[in-house]
């Protein structure tokens, strides 16, 4: 198929046993199954227009400390740096420094593999995959069948154009025009705003921006500058637990793949609000999330998380410029479920 004229939702091609709009199978090319998702949009020519971006000699780091979280997450562990001196450890006769690390690459700014969360009803993930332990164990990225984030690295990594919807800065503002003070003028990451369609639309009709198919979609909360220096009103609020972030529901499911991104990010825990909502329009748990089982298993679009965007933020309105080349290398090791983005947002 060419991967220029991939269906939209409603006429994606029906796959046994899966809700339509399940994508498996689309990118599959000479009989064998794909494992890279959406990235198969960062064409040459894509890539190409995307780096036109760079333009202006300006790097800006993405990458929130590995040590930055404040709020406790149950199940994934603080970096532990060891640091190992030559002399001391007596391992090398010389003067000189090693370091090791530990750590769970969800703990901050990361990538989603398309293995990390799977389509809930069926257990399976990107591409009707099912993980297993030994999978992701193999020894070689040649030899891992999983869709983990290794296989980047045989096509080049991420480079796309990223488009920043600064929804904190658009909240802000248009609060202040409307004459609001105070704390009634900010916008709070742990309220647990909804972001739908309608406002990214807004956001990017305001800040000049049209999406283009290849584009990674960015989102800013301020969710990392809150989690990072957490004051008391900070943990008062999650006595009553939710996250800003784009609105689970079906309309952002078809809209994210009507627009063909090759990826999603953000700074928020988990790209989409905290917590869901079920059908009935009451509290959700984890099983109930939306976007992860859809953009993760059934589109194979990764999703990064906690990702630092006040300096990219800051740039964007000070050149009023909110598209960029983006790059993103993860870490390089076979069954790779999560990593670090390595990203870069280039003008």
């Amino acid at each position: 198929m060419d991967f220029d004229q991939i269906p939209d939702f409603d006429s994606l091609p029906t796959v046994d046993g899966m809700p339509q709009g399940c994508a498996w199978g689309v990118f599959d090319r000479n009989g064998k199954k794909d494992l890279l998702g959406t990235l198969n949009l960062l064409t040459q020519p894509v890539v190409a227009t995307a780096c036109a971006e760079a333009r202006d000699g300006v790097s800006i780091s993405l990458n929130w400390p590995l040590n930055a979280m404040r709020l406790p997450t149950p199940g994934r562990i603080r970096p532990a740096h060891k640091i190992i001196n030559f002399k001391e450890e007596g391992s090398v006769d010389g003067s000189g420094w090693d370091d090791e690390l530990h750590f769970n690459t969800q703990a901050s700014s990361q990538w989603d593999s398309l293995v990390h969360w799977q389509h809930q009803e069926t257990e399976l993930a990107y591409n009707g995959i099912e993980v297993t332990r030994e999978g992701l164990s193999a020894s070689s990225t040649t030899d891992n069948t999983m869709p983990t984030l290794d296989h980047w690295h045989g096509v080049g990594g991420l480079a796309a154009r990223g488009v920043l919807i600064d929804f904190k800065a658009w909240y802000e503002g248009k609060a202040a025009a409307d004459g609001k003070t105070g704390l009634d003028a900010v916008f709070h990451p742990l309220n647990g705003h909804r972001i739908t369609v309608q406002e990214i639309e807004t956001v990017a009709k305001y800040q000049g921006v049209e999406f283009r198919r290849g584009d990674v979609l960015i989102i800013r909360t301020g969710a990392t500058e809150i989690l990072e220096s957490m004051q008391p009103a900070d943990f008062a609020k999650l006595q009553n637990f939710g996250m800003a972030g784009m609105h689970g529901v079906m309309e952002s499911v078809k809209w994210l793949w009507n627009q063909h991104f090759a990826a999603v990010a953000g700074d928020a825990i988990a790209f989409e609000a905290l917590w869901p909502l079920k059908e009935d329009g009451s509290a959700g748990a984890a099983k109930d999330l939306v976007l992860h089982p859809w953009l993760l298993s059934m589109f194979g679009m990764s999703i990064g998380e906690l990702w630092d965007l006040r300096a990219l933020s800051e740039h964007c309105k000070k050149s009023k410029r909110y598209s960029f080349l983006l790059t993103s290398a993860p870490l390089n090791i076979p069954g790779l479920v999560g990593s670090p983005p390595n990203a870069l947002a280039i003008f």
